[in-house]
C-alpha cells in the first residue's frame, strides 16, 4: 500500500489574496492592539455566517443534526452529522467556512469556539481512539475519503524548498484540502483549547502499531507536525497571506463576501469579552426546535449575539491607501504644460 496517493482533483491555480484581505480587516491587522486582544474572531465568524441566508442554514441544520440524541446509549447519528457538515462546507463559500475554521484567537474560550466549529463530540471524537493506519485504511474504501486524503497529502505535504512550507507556496490548496476532509472517517481537528499553538489531528494513535509503528508516527506528523499545514491556519487568521507579498495581489480570486442585513441566528457571548452594551439575548436552542438535546459543550452554541453588521454597506473591499491615489501622477504630469503655457504668455 503506498504512503502518499496522487490526488485525483485538478491542481488550486487561483489565489485567496481577496479573501485573505477580508481576513486581515477582520483580524484586525494594523488597528489598536488593546482593540484587537479583546475581539474573538470566532465569534466575529459566527455572526458574518448568520448573516447569510444560506450559511447560516446549512450551520443550523449541522448543529441541530450533530446535537441529536439518538437514544440512552448512543449520542448522536455520526454517519448523519458527516453528511450535514459535507453539505456545509461544500455548499458555503469559503469566505465564511475558513473563517469559522481557522480564525486567530487571542484566549483559551475564542480557540475552545474553534475548536467547538465542527461539533467534535459527535463528528470527531469516539470511546476509543483506533490506530491510525486501520482508520487510514478505512478512509481509503471509500473512494471520496480516499481522494480527499490523496488531496490534502498532495497539497498540504511539507515542502522544505519553498518559503511557506507547502507545496508551490499555496496556502489556498492546502486549506481547501484540510477543510474537505471534514465529514469524512478522516476528519480532522483541533486537539486542544490552546490559543498558543496550533495542534490538529485525526481522531487517532498509533498505539497497537506493532512493526508498522514508524509509518503510523510519520502518518500522524503529517497532521500534527506539519509545518505547511500550521503556517497556512496562522497566515489565514493573521490575514497574511504570503502570495500577496511575493506575487502581489491576484484579481481572480474569490469575491469579498456579500453580507445580506438578516435577522441573526444568536451566539453565545460567553467567549467574547469587551462587547458593549448593544446585544440582543434570543436563545433559539435545539431544545426549541423540539429536539432532544446532548447534554455536551456544542449546546453553549445557544447563543447571544450582538447585532452589528459585519460589513457594513458594501459588498466589496478596498485595500486601504489603494485605487484613487494612483491616478494623482497622471494629473500632475498633464498640468504641467498648462503650467508653462500660461508662463510663456
Amino acid at each position: 500500500e503506498e504512503f502518499y496517493e496522487a490526488s485525483p482533483y485538478e491542481p488550486v491555480t487561483s489565489r485567496l489574496s481577496d479573501i485573505f484581505r477580508l481576513a486581515s480587516i477582520f483580524s484586525g491587522t494594523g488597528a489598536d492592539p488593546a482593540v484587537s486582544a479583546k475581539s474573538n474572531q470566532c465569534l466575529d465568524a459566527a455572526k458574518a455566517c448568520n448573516l447569510n441566508d444560506n450559511c447560516k442554514k446549512l450551520r443550523s441544520s449541522y448543529i441541530s443534526i450533530c446535537n441529536r440524541e439518538i437514544s440512552p446509549t448512543e449520542r448522536c447519528s455520526r454517519r448523519k452529522c458527516h453528511k450535514a457538515l459535507r453539505q456545509f462546507f461544500d455548499r458555503v463559500p469559503s469566505e465564511y467556512t475558513y473563517r469559522m475554521l481557522f480564525c486567530s484567537c487571542q484566549d483559551q474560550a475564542c480557540a475552545e469556539r474553534r475548536r467547538q466549529t465542527i461539533l467534535p463530540s459527535c463528528s470527531y471524537e469516539d470511546k476509543e481512539k483506533p490506530n491510525c493506519l486501520d482508520l487510514r485504511a478505512l478512509c481509503r474504501t471509500d473512494h471520496l475519503c480516499r481522494s480527499r486524503l490523496a488531496d490534502f497529502h498532495t497539497n498540504c505535504r511539507a515542502s522544505y524548498r519553498t518559503v511557506t512550507s507547502c507545496p508551490g507556496d499555496n496556502y489556498q490548496a492546502c486549506l481547501g484540502s484540510y477543510a474537505g476532509m471534514i465529514g469524512f472517517d478522516m476528519t480532522p481537528n483541533y486537539v486542544d483549547s490552546s490559543p498558543t499553538g496550533i495542534v490538529v489531528s485525526p481522531w487517532c494513535s498509533c498505539r497497537g502499531s506493532g512493526n508498522m509503528e514508524e509509518e503510523c508516527e510519520r502518518f500522524l506528523r503529517d497532521f500534527t507536525e506539519n509545518p505547511c499545514l500550521r503556517n497556512a491556519i496562522q497566515a489565514f487568521g493573521n490575514g497574511t497571506d504570503v502570495n500577496m507579498s511575493l506575487k502581489g495581489p491576484s484579481f481572480l480570486a474569490t469575491q469579498a463576501p456579500r453580507v445580506e442585513k438578516t435577522p441573526s441566528l444568536p451566539d453565545d457571548l460567553s467567549d467574547s469579552t469587551g462587547l458593549g452594551t448593544s446585544v440582543v439575548t434570543t436563545c433559539t436552542s435545539v431544545q426549541e426546535q423540539g429536539l432532544k438535546a446532548n447534554s455536551s459543550k456544542e449546546l453553549s452554541m445557544c447563543f447571544t449575539e450582538l447585532t452589528t453588521d459585519i460589513i457594513p454597506g458594501s459588498n466589496k473591499v478596498t485595500k486601504p491607501n489603494s485605487g484613487p491615489r494612483r491616478a494623482r501622477p497622471a494629473a500632475a504630469l498633464t498640468a504641467l504644460p498648462l503650467l508653462l503655457l500660461t508662463w510663456a504668455l
